[in-house]
């Protein structure tokens, strides 16, 4: 929980520094938001996770500059491992 803590801060600040407005950055906070609350919550959705990630990636991967803090929030959501089937 520490590592996904950390890391969506990280992204949290970069985000709100960077000076460029796009279209879905309203999303990418919002999911942010929602990961930053399963991190202190402790106990996270492992779909949420993995929905969350998704809507950000798609939201702002295209910003260069946000790359290096998406990548961590990726692999400290990948920390969780696969959902449960079943």
């Amino acid at each position: 929980m520490t590592e996904l803590r950390t890391a969506v801060s990280r992204l949290r600040r970069e985000l709100a520094a960077h000076p460029a407005e796009f279209p879905d950055r309203g999303i990418a906070e919002d999911e942010l938001a929602a990961l930053a609350a399963m991190a202190v919550s402790g106990v996270p959705e492992i779909p949420r996770l993995r929905r969350s990630l998704l809507l950000i990636a798609g939201s702002i991967g295209s910003v260069s500059a946000l790359a290096p803090g998406l990548a961590e929030v990726r692999s400290a959501v990948e920390l969780f491992g696969e959902p449960r089937r079943g």
